[in-house]
């Protein structure tokens, strides 16, 4: 299984925190796995222009395909102005619609405030959702309060993102679980 874990902004520190012990959970827990991060400010990734994503090279064509090759995406992403920054925006305008067709996502959000909790429901869940993602439900919601010199200090937010880890894992395999079950029922 592929999993990869999607840094969403290209300024701050504390999403790329909270990715980095996200993805050391995983490969602690899973470590046969294939797991990865990319995170946008180690890319330099280009403005969406409407081409198949297959078309892009570079930084931007290798975003691209490694988001389409998984079998599993979390996206980590800070909260700005009430909405998702616009680096992780255009990833997804990069791919097409059904880009996570037959991917589960699972997502962690920093923000500055508790104000912003609403910003997932309402601005990344209906993306995911229009772009075929299986959402995994639950999200990690972490505030700025919870770190301390890029680390997270809170035991509650490291227990959740273990809790997050497993339940992505979880819905992965009853999700293949379900498809095989759908693919086993045609005779070809």
């Amino acid at each position: 299984m592929k999993i990869v874990g999607l840094s969403g902004s290209v300024v701050g520190s504390k999403t790329r925190t909270v990715m980095n012990y996200t993805i050391d959970k995983f490969k602690e827990k899973y470590p046969d796995e294939d797991i990865s991060l990319i995170d946008l400010a180690d890319y330099d990734v280009q403005i969406s222009d409407g081409r198949n994503y297959l078309d892009y090279t570079g930084d931007t064509g290798y975003v691209a395909k490694e988001l389409m090759g998984a079998d599993v995406i979390i996206i980590g992403t800070p909260i700005f102005q009430a909405s998702i920054p616009g680096a992780l925006k255009n990833i997804f305008d990069l791919l097409p619609v059904q880009a996570f067709q037959d991917k589960v996502v699972s997502i962690i959000v920093t923000a500055g405030s508790t104000k912003h909790f609403l910003t997932v429901e309402q601005h990344l869940k209906p993306i995911l959702g229009y772009m075929k993602a299986t959402i995994v439900q639950t999200y990690v919601f972490i505030e700025e309060k919870d770190f301390y010199q890029k680390e997270i200090t809170n035991v509650d937010v490291q227990f959740r993102i273990e809790r997050l880890v497993e339940d992505t894992i979880d819905v992965t395999h009853a999700f293949q679980k379900i498809r095989e079950e759908k693919d086993d029922k045609y005779d070809f």
